[in-house]
């Protein structure tokens, strides 16, 4: 077990078991399908790595870690 998101305490298992419901398919979706939301942005790269080893086909319409900072500000 790798803590990808520390200001969220969330592990790679996390993420992996969030994925493997189908509830969440998306980087946009893990955040909240774990009872939280992106904060600094330094775990993007770490989760999309993630999300690309669960469905070869990466989605290009996540958002970048701007994106999350933006989301992070709401």
């Amino acid at each position: 077990m790798v803590i990808v998101c520390s200001c969220n305490a969330l592990s790679d298992r996390a993420i992996r078991g969030a994925l493997g419901t189908g509830a969440c398919g998306g980087m946009s979706e893990v955040f909240g399908c774990l009872g939280c939301r992106p904060r600094c942005g330094r775990c993007a790269p770490t989760v999309k790595q993630i999300l690309r080893e669960a469905a070869p086909a990466a989605r290009a319409s996540d958002p970048t870690p701007a994106d999350w900072m933006a989301m992070a500000a709401e």
